[in-house]
């Protein structure tokens, strides 16, 4: 069974900075492409940071220059370093695991940004 579970989250100050991790319960970690999504109430769950295999990263325009995706296949944990934040951040931020067609969501770990 496929566990993921984000951490991290918290209250930030406009630009200021927080890191997440994803931990995974998969064997074969380094197999999964990884993906970083954001949610606030009442708008469609937004793609955020891709690490996929055989592709590498892509951010969405929003983040660019600001976030980086990174993961530790040795430690099956997949990173979000999040620079310069914004109010427009705020968010409640989930991992993404694909393989062979199969997906996988952790709960998510809420991202507040503000004064």
């Amino acid at each position: 069974q496929v566990l993921l579970v984000e951490s991290g989250g918290g209250l930030v100050q406009p630009g200021g900075s927080l890191r997440l991790s994803c931990s995974a319960s998969i064997s074969f970690f380094s197999l999964y492409s990884m993906d970083w999504y954001r949610q606030t109430p009442g708008k469609e769950r937004e793609l955020v940071a891709t690490s996929r295999i055989g592709v590498g990263t892509n951010y969405a325009d929003s983040v660019k220059g600001r976030f980086a995706i990174s993961r530790d296949n040795i430690k099956n944990t997949l990173y979000l370093q999040m620079n310069s934040l914004k109010p427009e951040d705020t968010a409640v931020y989930y991992c993404r695991a694909v393989r062979s067609g199969m997906e996988y969501w952790g709960k998510g770990t809420l991202v507040t940004v503000s004064s």
